[in-house]
């Protein structure tokens, strides 16, 4: 779908009495963000269908957002329904890398993600997916195989090095985890953060969450253990260091893997190779650390 379709779609939605002023927001790369206004309000519509490449279903990126905005994380959704989920405008500033590395930034994070974590599977309603990022990893190896990807020949060796993660891991508390912490997916609207973006949300482990929000925001050690000690309230032990490191290459993995695929499956606009070739990049550094542990 091109963005003008996208477009044409958020402004046909029935939920609208005069809708106008439609134009594209950046910085999606699974769907089409729409801001619009309708009766002096502004809206933004995420326009995207299902995207079983990536386990993306839209009835689950509904459930974990209301979810969220039940206990007050995300803005209010107003439409859901024909591949498009309306919601409220919040004003605000996307954060980048450099934002969230701020310690003051970090702090006003980990509240939100305990809330999110301690609270928000109480909120659900209906049934949702679990977003376990080593299966994940095993369906994506076994799709670049089937399709004769370029990058098919380095599964068996990251495959390998998935089941010493898993192993590593060991067991888990399940919460309700957001699962794609990228900083654009954070709006700082000053008084509070919202949390965007729930394409990936599912049950899954508090340290993905941790993991990811850390590697996508290029921590430093030193402010990763800031983040980990501050969200369970306890010191870094050997062991909780051993099983975060394994989370946070995990992570990477399946981020670069998302992108190995996107290169063949995607319609959006957006160098995937880069992006592919920056988070392998960022992967084997962490591995690298993780096996030196």
């Amino acid at each position: 779908m091109t963005r003008d379709e996208a477009i044409k779609k958020a402004l046909s939605l029935p939920c609208w009495t005069d809708p106008g002023s439609a134009s594209a927001l950046g910085g999606g790369i699974t769907n089409h963000n729409i801001r619009l206004v309708d009766q002096g309000r502004d809206y933004v519509v995420r326009v995207g269908d299902d995207i079983p490449a990536h386990q993306v279903m839209r009835f689950n990126e509904l459930a974990c957002h209301r979810a969220a905005q039940k206990v007050g994380l995300s803005p209010a959704v107003v439409y859901a329904g024909q591949g498009a989920m309306a919601m409220d405008f919040v004003t605000g500033r996307t954060l980048s890398e450099a934002d969230i590395c701020q310690p003051d930034t970090l702090a006003r994070i980990v509240p939100l993600l305990r809330k999110l974590h301690h609270d928000g599977a109480r909120a659900l309603r209906g049934p949702v997916l679990t977003f376990w990022v080593f299966h994940v990893v095993r369906d994506y190896a076994a799709r670049l195989v089937d399709e004769g990807s370029p990058h098919a020949s380095d599964m068996p060796n990251l495959l390998a090095t998935n089941e010493t993660l898993e192993q590593a891991v060991g067991p888990v508390e399940m919460v309700l985890g957001h699962n794609d912490l990228l900083p654009a997916n954070f709006i700082d609207a000053g008084d509070r953060i919202w949390l965007l973006d729930w394409d990936y949300g599912g049950f899954n482990a508090p340290l993905f969450d941790l993991a990811g929000l850390a590697s996508n925001a290029g921590l430093s050690s030193d402010q990763e253990q800031t983040l980990i000690e501050t969200y369970f309230d306890r010191p870094m032990t050997a062991e909780l260091a051993r099983r975060y490191a394994a989370m946070k290459c995990a992570s990477l993995l399946r981020e670069t893997m998302w992108s190995m695929v996107s290169e063949t499956h995607s319609h959006i606009d957006f160098d995937y190779p880069a992006y592919t070739a920056k988070n392998r990049a960022r992967f084997t550094s962490a591995l690298n650390d993780f096996r030196n542990l």
